[in-house]
């Protein structure tokens, strides 16, 4: 059973409840054991640029651009291009605008109201996941394109940039005890220190559990490149009845009517079965919809830390971005994250 620690916000009572039924969640797939590469030392950036294009996220009819450069700046930002004399937008929590309303995302957002950018996570997720400290996202609008591999596409992108070294020390935090925030829906995110202090690493103990054919799912893997790549194709996920609602009563609202999403590009669960095809079948289930919550969600979320890389363990049982990013705004309300090398000297 998860230890929460302290509880940084929630019902203690729930929280320990919620702790008890994801305990009794079997695990889908365990790859805590897989061997992964010691923490880096050295900072990196890009050594070239490439760019992507695809439909807009919010506008499903327009072109979007992307383009990834290298930058002396520590820490991964956007630039809004369309916006001269706008200032690039660090990604870090304290810039944090919202987490949607009808539709779920992360939403950045620094000095000018304008200058912002929606559905973020699928891009600066990677930061955790792709060994790349220092990065700019130049972008021609706040609206990211959607890709019908996900993630992939900025993957390989990323991968035709190569990346080089630079003679700065990497930064790693984490928290001392465990520390948990609880929400209104049985809803729960944990983070504990390193199991190993003499080999930290990131470890994700992930569980979700719909009323659709999407069902319970929970995995448990140490964040790498490998699995990061493996993962990107992850869909975000949807129900039948929100796609029915999109193409009804959702269509007054701008944003909704001009969405981009498709049968392609979205995974679609109804109450017994998957509208289209899900990805990621490991023993016969299919686990796209936990993989994209873990690599593409959470990880996100815990990318807002700008002074530092997590390491130690996060355990995660039916959250979403609200509760991601009330975590990450708690740790530093309660000042409880700690440089890695003060937790190992403990």
């Amino acid at each position: 059973m998860t230890n929460p620690g302290t509880i940084l916000m929630g019902d203690d009572e729930a929280i320990k409840a919620s702790c008890e039924q994801m305990s009794h969640q079997p695990v889908d797939w365990d790859l805590s054991s897989k061997a992964v590469e010691p923490l880096r030392s050295k900072q990196t950036t890009l050594a070239d640029s490439a760019s992507i294009s695809g439909p807009g996220t919010f506008m499903g009819k327009a072109t979007r651009t992307i383009t990834f450069e290298p930058t002396p700046m520590e820490g991964w930002w956007l630039d809004r291009a369309d916006l001269p004399g706008t200032l690039p937008i660090r990604v870090g929590i304290s810039n944090v605008w919202t987490t949607g309303q009808i539709v779920s995302n992360i939403v950045l957002r620094s000095g000018n109201p304008h200058n912002y950018v929606r559905m973020v996570e699928h891009l600066v997720s990677l930061r955790m996941g792709l060994g790349i400290d220092n990065l700019l996202i130049k972008l021609d609008s706040g609206d990211p394109p959607l890709f019908e591999q996900g993630s992939l596409d900025v993957v390989e992108a990323l991968d035709q940039c190569g990346r080089v070294e630079i003679d700065k020390p990497v930064s790693y935090v984490t928290v001392k005890e465990p520390v948990t925030v609880g929400g209104n829906y049985g809803d729960f995110v944990t983070l504990s220190p390193p199991d190993d202090p003499a080999n930290p690493q990131l470890l994700i103990d992930c569980a979700i559990n719909f009323n659709t054919a999407i069902g319970q799912q929970r995995i448990i893997f140490p964040v790498c490149e490998e699995l990061t790549r493996m993962a990107s194709v992850a869909r975000t996920n949807t129900s039948l009845m929100k796609v029915i609602y999109c193409a009804t009563i959702g269509r007054i609202f701008a944003d909704v009517r001009n969405l981009g999403y498709n049968k392609k590009n979205v995974s679609i669960a109804g109450r017994k079965r998957y509208v289209n095809e899900p990805r990621l079948d490991h023993e016969g289930k299919a686990l796209e919809a936990v993989w994209h919550r873990a690599v593409l969600d959470l990880l996100a979320a815990i990318a807002l830390i700008p002074n530092g890389r997590f390491v130690g363990k996060i355990t995660s049982y039916k959250a979403g971005h609200r509760l991601d990013c009330e975590l990450v705004r708690q740790l530093y309300l309660n000042q409880v994250l700690v440089p890695l090398e003060e937790y190992k000297g403990a």
